[in-house]
């Protein structure tokens, strides 16, 4: 059985060791082994293969609640297919939202550049353009 360290697993997870150990209070994952002599942690491939799930989801932006969720459907293997599914695609349609509004934002400040552009160049049929669709821009991102 290979055993790492804490940072060891860190650098493979991409977890702080802070965020280890937090992971490790709240239950997420452990209890850690101790190696008898330091009392330092050691993990355990299966530890190792669960922290890289959760630094994949915590990447994803899904919280602590969400990770306790997909941890026990995970143990709880097909059975609980449907409801693992179920938060992936609940947390899929939420980023496509954020994707979604930060294409507004960004149409949004590109409008606002070629206002500004139009305005350098004294282009009024250029700037009245850019307002026709900065208005239209704008009563989305509201």
């Amino acid at each position: 059985m290979t055993v790492f360290t804490i940072q060891e697993v860190s650098r493979r997870s991409g977890l702080s060791e802070p965020t280890l150990r937090y992971y490790e209070d709240a239950g997420l994952v452990g209890p850690i082994d101790r190696d008898a002599q330091s009392g330092h942690r050691r993990y355990r491939d299966a530890d190792v293969d669960t922290l890289e799930a959760l630094a994949c989801l915590r990447t994803a932006g899904v919280g602590i609640g969400d990770m306790r969720t997909y941890l026990a459907n995970r143990i709880r293997g097909r059975e609980a297919a449907a409801e693992q599914r179920d938060l992936l695609l609940r947390h899929a349609e939420r980023i496509e939202a954020e994707i979604a509004a930060q294409r507004v934002r960004l149409e949004y400040l590109r409008e606002k550049a070629a206002l500004w552009d139009a305005r350098d160049r004294g282009d009024a049929t250029a700037e009245a353009e850019t307002i026709e669709r900065l208005i239209g821009v704008v009563e989305v991102l509201r």
